[in-house]
C-alpha cells in the first residue's frame, strides 16, 4: 500500500523544474481569465444545451428550467474552483490535476486521474467535434451546399431523428437527418452512416499540431473576444424574439416540467459546457504571479462564463417551444423556429454558425494540444511507456502521442452519438474534480506549514461541499454511463499494474536512495 501511494512532493516537483527548466513565465491574470473563458465556451454551449433541455429515453429533461441548471453546476464548479486555485498558486507548474494528485495522493491516485483526464480531455474533444459538424453542416446551408445525410451524422442521431419524424416532428433538421437510414449505402447488410466532417476537423487538427503551432495570448484573446462577441449577437438578437409563453404554457409542461430531477439531470449534462474553466490551471507554470494571478484567472473565467450561459438559456428557450431544441446545435434550431423578421433570422443563423464552427475550432485545437502533452508527462515519470515523450526531431512536437490521439478522437467521433459522449466526458471530469478537492484535506494534514498564496476557505468545509456536490451531480447521469466509465478505470488500472508500477521513475529513484 506504501508504494502504491507514494508520493511526489511539491518539493520534488519545484525539483524537477529546477533540473530541467521552467517555462517563460509571461501570462498575466486577465490573459489566464481569457484562457479559463476561451477553453470554456465551446460546444457546451453551442451544442449541449439542447440535449439537457430536452432528455431523452434514459434522463429527462429541465425544460426553461435549464437556467437552474446552469446555477446549480456553477456552484459545484464554484467549490471545485477554490481547491484548484489553492494547488494552483502552491504548486505552479504544468500537469493540473494530475501533478496535484501526485503531490498529495499519491502515485497510484494520480494515475487514476491521468486516466481520467483521458476522458475529459481525448472524449470530450469528440462531443465538440460531433458539435462542430453540426454547425459545420448549417453554415454550408447557407451556400447552397449538403451533404449527404449518411455522411454527416452517426446511427443513433439518425435512427433518434426518425423516431421524431415518426412521431410528427417535421422540422427541416429531423427529416434530413431521418433520410440517412434510407438513403445510406450497405456494406455486407449494415447500412454505413458515418460523421465525415467530425473525423475530417479531427485529422486536420492533428496534422496541423504534428508539424507545430504556437499559439500566443494575444491570438488567444482575440479568439476568445470573438466567442463572446457571438454569444451576445445571439442574446440581443434572441432577446428580441423571446415569446413568454414558451417558458409557462401548459402544453408543455410549463417552466420545470420535470421537477428538481430534471433541473438535477440537466445540471449533470450542461456541466460539459463548464469543462475548460480547469485549463487555467494547466498554464500555472507560464503565469508571472501565479500566488496572486491563478486564483483570479480560474474564479473570474468561471463568473463570466456562468452570466452568459444563464442570458443564453433562457433567451433560446424563450425563442421557441423547449422539447424541439434537443439538436446538436440548438442556437440554430431555437433560430430556425422563432417567429421573426425571414431577414433577421436567416442573416442571426449565418453569424452564429459561423461563429460556433470557429469557436469550436479552437477548443478542438486547445483541447487536442493537451491531451498529447498529459501523456508525455505521465511517460516522463515512468507511468506510460517512452514512445508517448518521444518528440519529433524537426517538429520538435509529442508526434506519436497526437497521432494516437487524433485517431482515437476522430474515429469515435464518426460513429458516436453526443449524448453518450457528454455524460462519460462529465462523469470523468467531476471524478476528478472529486479527487483535486480531497487532495486539499489531504495535503493540509500532510504539509501544513508550507507556504500556501491562496487558501481555499474553510477548509475542510469547502472541499467537502466540492466531493458531496460533485458526487450528487454523477448520481444523476444514467447507470449505462457509470457502468462505461467503471471499465474504463479498470482498464487503466490493468495498465498500471501490468506497466506503470513496473516503470515508475519515482519508485526508481526512491529505491535507489534507500
Amino acid at each position: 500500500m506504501s508504494r502504491l501511494f507514494l508520493r511526489k512532493s511539491v518539493q520534488d516537483c519545484e525539483n524537477d523544474i529546477a533540473e530541467r527548466g521552467g517555462l517563460r513565465r509571461s501570462l498575466g491574470k486577465w490573459h489566464l481569465t481569457a484562457l479559463g473563458v476561451g477553453a470554456t465556451i465551446g460546444a457546451g454551449i453551442f451544442a449541449t444545451t439542447g440535449t439537457a433541455i430536452v432528455g431523452d429515453a434514459v434522463r429527462l429533461g429541465a425544460g426553461p428550467a435549464i437556467v437552474i441548471s446552469f446555477l446549480l453546476t456553477a456552484i459545484t464548479c464554484g467549490f471545485a474552483a477554490l481547491c484548484y486555485a489553492e494547488f494552483a498558486s502552491m504548486v505552479p507548474i504544468s500537469g493540473s490535476a494530475y501533478t496535484y494528485a501526485y503531490a498529495s495522493l499519491g502515485e497510484f491516485v494520480a494515475w487514476i486521474i491521468g486516466w481520467d483526464l483521458i476522458v475529459e480531455y481525448a472524449v470530450g474533444n469528440i462531443g465538440v467535434a460531433i458539435g462542430w459538424s453540426g454547425y459545420f453542416r448549417e453554415l454550408l446551408t447557407h451556400f447552397g451546399l449538403a451533404l449527404p445525410p449518411w455522411l454527416a451524422t452517426d446511427y443513433r442521431t439518425a435512427h433518434m431523428a426518425a423516431e421524431a419524424v415518426a412521431a410528427g416532428a417535421t422540422d427541416a433538421t429531423s427529416v434530413y437527418l431521418a433520410s440517412a437510414l434510407t438513403t445510406a449505402p450497405q456494406l455486407f447488410g449494415f447500412n454505413v452512416i458515418a460523421n465525415l466532417p467530425a473525423f475530417l476537423i479531427v485529422a486536420c487538427i492533428t496534422s496541423i499540431l504534428v508539424i507545430g503551432i504556437r499559439e500566443s495570448a494575444t491570438s488567444n484573446n482575440a479568439m476568445v473576444i470573438l466567442k463572446v462577441v457571438i454569444i451576445l449577437f445571439f442574446i440581443a438578437v434572441g432577446a428580441t424574439l423571446i415569446r413568454p409563453e414558451n417558458w409557462t404554457t401548459p402544453e408543455t409542461g410549463g417552466f420545470a416540467p420535470n421537477g428538481f430531477r430534471g433541473i438535477s439531470a440537466g445540471a449533470a449534462i450542461i456541466f460539459f459546457s463548464y469543462i475548460g474553466f480547469d485549463a487555467t490551471s494547466t498554464a500555472a507554470e507560464e503565469a508571472k504571479d501565479p500566488a496572486r494571478d491563478m486564483p483570479f484567472g480560474i474564479i473570474v473565467s468561471l463568473i463570466v462564463c456562468t452570466v452568459l450561459y444563464i442570458l443564453v438559456a433562457g433567451v433560446m428557450t424563450g425563442m421557441a417551444p423547449w422539447p424541439k431544441l434537443g439538436t446538436a446545435e440548438p442556437m440554430v434550431t431555437a433560430l430556425a423556429l422563432a417567429d421573426g423578421s425571414p431577414g433577421l433570422i436567416t442573416v442571426s443563423r449565418f453569424v452564429v454558425s459561423l461563429g460556433a464552427v470557429f469557436a469550436m475550432t479552437s477548443v478542438l485545437l486547445v483541447f487536442q494540444l493537451g491531451q498529447p502533452r498529459i501523456f508525455m508527462s505521465m511517460s516522463r515519470d515512468g507511468l506510460l511507456p517512452p514512445i508517448f515523450s518521444r518528440v519529433h526531431p524537426r517538429f520538435r512536437t509529442p508526434y506519436v502521442g497526437t497521432i494516437i490521439t487524433g485517431l482515437f478522437v476522430g474515429t469515435f467521433a464518426a460513429f458516436a452519438n453526443i449524448a453518450e459522449v457528454v455524460e462519460l466526458t462529465n462523469i470523468g471530469t467531476l471524478f476528478a474534480f472529486m479527487l483535486v478537492s480531497a487532495g486539499v484535506i489531504v495535503l493540509r494534514k500532510l504539509e501544513p506549514d508550507r507556504r500556501r498564496p491562496f487558501r481555499a476557505p474553510w477548509v475542510p468545509l469547502t472541499p467537502i461541499l466540492a466531493i458531496i456536490s460533485c458526487l450528487y451531480l454523477m448520481l444523476q447521469l444514467p447507470g449505462v454511463t457509470w457502468i462505461r466509465f467503471g471499465l474504463w478505470l479498470a482498464l487503466g488500472m490493468v495498465v498500471y499494474f501490468l506497466y506503470g508500477i513496473r516503470h515508475s521513475r519515482l519508485a526508481r529513484e526512491r529505491g535507489a536512495a534507500s
